[in-house]
């Protein structure tokens, strides 16, 4: 328990700043929150308790709701310069958590075929909802694709440099970062190989390429279809994965992608 004396008339004026509420939303949230304040007056009576929920917002009996805050890091700042510094770096870490996010959404965004333009919306609210991609969702975007890339190595190249962007992980990446690798799935081993032995591809397709091939699960016949890999190309993804700076996705490329051994 952290004690604060509130006597002084400026200490409790930074205190009431900090707290000042901006709305009542009409939510509650269903945890029973970071911190408690409990206000006593002189004689150490219970004035009345008051929970500070993820630097955002605070519960009172007195509302109908959890109001939000003005904002929360002034209270999170006196928090922290009262012995109590673990909600300003759980706050700082989710701020930075959101940003890498927006970044790697962003970067989804920009690397989508253009033609599936009208869908980037309903792809993104994917990981929004937790819902993951439909076969009628993955069928639009397939009736999108064909006819903007007639060309089977044009249409692998498109999705492996999707499917390389976003946060680029092989596991606890957002869920709408999976529909490239879902429709790479259905394609065959020596279209998305043309592809990599294309002049047009780069690094932005041996990542994607990398990301898919070893990933858990990502393609019916996995072993056989890696295992049919050219010597070349699977150096090349090997060294993508080295140079990912992704210790999880380079230690699944390694064991995976490893150069073959004569017998």
């Amino acid at each position: 328990m952290i004690l604060a004396d509130l006597s002084d008339p400026t200490e409790l004026d930074r205190l009431r700043t900090a707290m000042a509420v901006e709305s009542l939303p009409g939510f509650r949230c269903m945890c029973a929150g970071d911190v408690r304040f409990e206000f006593l007056d002189a004689d150490d009576g219970e004035l009345t308790p008051v929970v500070l929920h993820h630097g955002e917002a605070l519960r009172w009996d007195g509302w109908d709701s959890d109001a939000l805050l003005t904002d929360g890091r002034p209270l999170l700042l006196w928090l922290d310069s009262h012995g109590v510094p673990g909600p300003l770096r759980g706050f700082e870490e989710t701020e930075h958590r959101r940003e890498r996010d927006q970044k790697e959404a962003a970067h989804w965004r920009a690397a989508m075929p253009t033609a599936l333009g009208d869908l980037s919306d309903r792809l993104l609210s994917l990981s929004r909802t937790g819902e993951q991609a439909t076969p009628g969702l993955l069928n639009a975007v397939r009736e999108r694709l064909e006819p903007a890339f007639p060309d089977p190595v044009a249409r692998a190249l498109a999705l492996l440099a999707w499917c390389g962007a976003g946060s680029g992980r092989c596991s606890g990446f957002p869920l709408h970062e999976e529909v490239p690798g879902l429709l790479l799935k259905d394609v065959p081993i020596t279209e998305i190989v043309a592809g990599l032995q294309d002049f047009r591809a780069d690094s932005r397709h041996y990542a994607g390429a990398v990301r898919h091939l070893v990933g858990w699960k990502s393609r019916r016949k996995q072993k056989k279809d890696i295992a049919a890999l050219p010597e070349p190309v699977r150096i090349r993804l090997l060294q993508e994965a080295q140079a990912s700076g992704d210790h999880g996705k380079q230690a699944r490329a390694e064991r995976w992608l490893a150069p073959t051994r004569p017998r």
